[in-house]
């Protein structure tokens, strides 16, 4: 839905190869009390720093690993170093390799009936000549790429991180880190920094309550010199706070989850790709919070594609009462739909007491396309229209009613008397107005022409309407009062 292959990010951390045996457990070894696994299923997957290249390759970005592998007694790329730069390369993840006697991290999992029952870690400390080395890449071919993101496992490929941060700094690229451990004065300067909840509570202190959260982000990002601070939060979404904007929290896709293996570098990755092809970090982030929802599924190490992202979107963009959170992410979304070749229609209207003539006419509107917007009309706006005794109901009440009809995807609020400025901004393929209008008599209806849209006019449902309804409430209340007031009469008539 969004073409990301322009973007180019630059990738480096710690990478490492992870390894999977799987196979049936029947049995309890007459050794040990521990189950007997018949292995019959071998895989390797890129982990770390090597998976977030891979997670943005598949996205359809182009991805340039920097990573420490090991080398053999020959001087060579060791054996695990050779299966993770195939693993790569067969994906399209171009890669350059500082070599370390060290070794390639390596990660074995042992695994039955999709649960693991054991991971053995093979790895040795990274001597500082190395790590020194990929700083002087990242310093070399930092200024050719839109984005710098830095994957941090606290393996010893990022001792000199600073020098990176510094690097990119000068070349004017953004710095999305990855971040471990509690030092996180390391990363001081960089644009966004990505810990999950525990992390950031290890460095700030408790922080489960959402404002507290955003107050001590706050704090942080001033203490740091970032921008801003993305809080993944497990069951409870992510937390977007940045310098002088709104927090933005959003909830977490609920699913069944097998496996949170990789999921940060899942987020990382769709996140820094989002935010490299153009997108806002807002956007980036609900783009990175919808391919969690799809890795979490999965098991082991593992990757979100672009056509999953593609139909998981897709899918989250069909109606679910979805109230647009500004203008702009408004502005996105539709031409995302439209570049997948939905029809976007919009309609207006002030949708005071909602009644049934307002649901036909609405669902007759999203017949005209894939999409329908409802442009809302303010509580200030409506009072210039209809009078200060109007709205009966306010506009968050208004966009509420109006986000559980099936047949509306997105409602959006305006201030001003006519939706004229937000069509234009929108470019929605159909406009629509109901009631006696001519074609060129709807505000907005020159800019959807002009982008060689169309402009439809239906009947409104006859018999319906907000003022009939205050209308009949009025004439109950004063019947009931009329009644009231006799029955009053006759009963102190009785008792005289």
């Amino acid at each position: 839905m969004h073409d990301f292959s322009h973007a180019k990010i630059l990738v480096v951390g710690d990478v490492m190869l992870d390894q999977y045996w799987t196979g049936q457990a029947g049995r309890i070894s007459p050794e040990a009390p521990v189950p007997v696994v018949k292995v019959d299923g071998d895989e390797v997957r890129a982990g770390g720093a090597a998976n977030v290249a891979l997670n943005i390759a598949k996205l359809g970005a182009k991805a340039h690993l920097l990573g420490i592998v090991g080398k053999d007694i020959s001087g060579e790329i060791d054996q695990h170093g050779q299966q993770l730069d195939s693993l790569m390369k067969t994906s399209g993840v171009q890669c350059d390799w500082v070599l370390s006697e060290s070794g390639t991290i390596c990660k074995l999992r042992v695994l039955s009936h999709q649960q693991q029952l054991i991971r053995l870690d093979f790895e040795n400390p990274v001597p500082a000549a190395p790590a020194q080395d990929l700083v002087s890449k990242v310093a070399e071919q930092v200024a050719g790429y839109d984005v710098l993101v830095i994957s941090d496992y606290a393996k010893g490929a990022l001792q000199f991180v600073e020098q990176m941060i510094e690097a990119a700094n000068k070349a004017s690229v953004p710095v999305l880190i990855d971040p471990k451990g509690i030092d996180f004065s390391r990363y001081r300067g960089a644009t966004l920094i990505k810990p999950n909840q525990s992390e950031f509570e290890a460095v700030v202190g408790g922080a489960s309550e959402s404002d507290v959260l955003v107050s001590k982000a706050n704090a942080l990002i001033e203490t740091l010199d970032i921008e801003a601070l993305l809080v993944t939060r497990s069951e409870h979404g992510m937390a977007l706070i940045a310098k002088d904007e709104q927090p933005y929290l959003l909830q977490s896709q609920a699913q069944e989850v097998f496996d949170v293996t990789g999921a940060g570098d899942t987020v990382m990755a769709a996140l820094a790709t989002g935010f490299a092809s153009g997108m806002t970090l807002q956007n980036a982030m609900y783009l990175a919070n919808q391919a969690a929802s799809i890795v979490v599924r999965k098991v082991g190490t593992s990757t979100v594609s672009k056509a999953e992202l593609d139909e998981s979107m897709k899918a989250a963009m069909r109606h679910k009462g979805y109230v647009a959170m500004n203008e702009d992410e408004l502005a996105d979304l539709v031409k995302m739909a439209q570049q997948s070749g939905e029809r976007v229609v919009i309609t207006n209207g002030c949708f005071d007491l909602l009644h049934s003539g307002h649901v036909r006419y609405l669902n007759e509107a999203a017949k005209l396309g894939d999409r329908l917007i409802v442009a809302v009309n303010s509580d200030a706006s409506v009072q210039i229209l209809k009078g200060t005794t109007r709205p009966i109901v306010g506009l968050e009440g208004r966009m509420e009613l109006l986000s559980a009809l099936s047949c509306v995807d997105w409602v959006v609020p305006f201030n001003e008397e006519t939706p004229e400025r937000l069509i234009c901004k929108l470019t929605p393929d159909v406009l629509v107005k109901g009631g006696d209008y001519r074609p060129e008599e709807i505000a907005g209806a020159q800019c959807v022409w002009d982008n060689g849209g169309q402009v439809e006019i239906l009947s409104f449902w006859e018999g319906y309407s907000t003022s009939s309804m205050v209308n009949k409430i009025q004439e109950s209340e004063e019947i009931e009062a009329k009644s009231s007031l006799t029955s009053d009469i006759s009963s102190k008539e009785g008792s005289v």
